[in-house]
């Protein structure tokens, strides 16, 4: 799936990272929020948490923001730390919010349905 150049276009996924400039104090509020408004301008759906912001749309439309996100933290220090994870689904979209849905029917005793009806692994 990503042995070759372009192998990965179109695939739909959800990525979660974190990204936070090392060596630039106790409070790294600034530099995140840079890195958030950069992830809400791009327009893709996205959520940010405490500790991570998640970001929903194919990998060629989400790497540039990441980097952007990154570039921008990086201009309040000298070093980064970036951690990025990823659940790549193709032909599925809307997983930011159906994920969580599907665990909280779980939680709440009824089977989990994707968006179709259909019922959820």
């Amino acid at each position: 799936m990503f042995g070759t150049e372009g192998a990965h276009d179109g695939d739909m996924a959800v990525f979660a990272f974190s990204v936070a400039p090392l060596g630039a104090g106790e409070s790294v509020t600034d530099s995140v929020a840079e890195a958030v408004r950069i992830v809400r301008e791009s327009g893709l759906p996205n959520r940010t948490t405490a500790m991570f912001t998640e970001i929903e749309g194919e990998w060629d439309e989400v790497m540039p923001v990441v980097q952007r996100a990154t570039e921008a933290v990086a201009a309040g220090g000298h070093r980064v730390s970036l951690v990025l994870k990823a659940d790549i689904r193709p032909g599925r979209t809307g997983q930011l919010d159906q994920k969580v849905a599907r665990v909280e029917e779980r939680l709440a005793g009824r089977p989990a349905v994707h968006d179709d009806g259909s019922p959820a692994e």
